[in-house]
């Protein structure tokens, strides 16, 4: 325990480090392509001959934002909305073939849109979408957590310790790597926002969710909340997002899926997408701290068979 703890403590530094250097690095190049511009406003030909590059569009004014778990469910609906509202997105996932057919579909929306692959439950790969975002973009001024996942095994009388570990390495510890790669960028650009995929079980417990899920879920709510408490100061404001039922792929995960009839009275992720960009978009001076969404049909008053306890 105490070599995973200093582990996972070395990687953090590393990553805030390498997320520090990244930003400091694109503020250096903002600050000369600003100097280039000026320069060429009054004529200077000095500058054209030597091939000065022009800034790229997001450094010119076009918001950029990254979403995590984007290339299905909540986080592509997501990164359509944002697209469709003018920024430039930047959608990551594990599954090469997903994230292509997503790209796929945004960019015949007419959205500026590409995607790399990236686990989030890896630090190291984490600070490097960033650099690379901000050496492709120029900025970041958003991120979207959107990478989740849970087990078919839920209940503590078949949940070992490596499914529980797989969980938090994406749900709690990846939100956690994404924000603390991200912070360092937006503190230098004076804000930023940042939305958390939670669920409802992140608000209120739910036994059918099990044990690693629950736990990961509830565990963001104060991830959150330090955020705006710490960095609302710099601009930067935090939303955690807490849905109801959303019929989205990670449903067939469960014990027992839920019927098709019931999956179609549950939220679709374009419901979720639109809250979430609304949080991201709104004015500066506005932080939605937290926002519980769910279908009128709730299950989870209701009741169904399939969320019945089985153990």
């Amino acid at each position: 325990m105490a070599s995973s703890t200093k582990t996972t403590k070395a990687g953090a530094k590393d990553l805030t480090q390498a997320a520090t250097r990244t930003a400091t690095k694109a503020a250096t190049k903002a600050d000369t392509t600003k100097a280039d511009t000026k320069a060429d406003r009054k004529g200077s030909t000095k500058a054209a001959a030597k091939g000065a590059a022009k800034p790229r569009t997001a450094a010119r004014g076009t918001p950029v934002a990254w979403i995590t778990g984007g290339a299905t469910g909540i986080g592509l609906e997501t990164a359509r909305q944002l697209g469709r509202s003018g920024h430039r997105v930047v959608i990551s996932g594990r599954r090469e073939a997903e994230l292509a057919n997503a790209v796929k579909s945004l960019v015949a929306d007419g959205i500026a849109a590409r995607a790399v692959r990236c686990d989030v439950s890896d630090a190291k790969a984490v600070a490097s979408v960033v650099a690379g975002i901000l050496e492709q973009e120029g900025r970041l001024d958003a991120l979207v957590c959107s990478a989740g996942t849970n087990l078919p095994n839920r209940w503590w009388s078949n949940l070992d310790a490596e499914g529980f570990t797989r969980v938090v390495a994406i749900n709690l510890n990846g939100v956690a790597y994404c924000v603390s790669a991200c912070l360092p960028a937006m503190r230098a650009a004076g804000g930023g926002a940042i939305a958390v995929v939670s669920s409802w079980a992140g608000w209120r417990f739910l036994p059918f969710t099990g044990a690693a899920y629950g736990s990961t879920k509830m565990g963001l709510a104060p991830l959150v909340e330090s955020i705006n408490d710490q960095e609302g100061r710099h601009g930067i404001r935090a939303t955690l997002v807490c849905p109801g039922e959303v019929a989205t792929p990670i449903l067939r995960s469960r014990p027992v899926p839920p019927p098709e009839a019931d999956m179609a009275r549950m939220l679709k992720p374009e419901d979720v997408a639109g809250a979430i960009a609304y949080a991201v978009q709104a004015p500066a001076h506005v932080c939605l701290n937290e926002i519980v969404i769910s279908p009128t049909w709730n299950r989870i008053y209701i009741g169904a068979d399939d969320l019945q306890r089985r153990h």
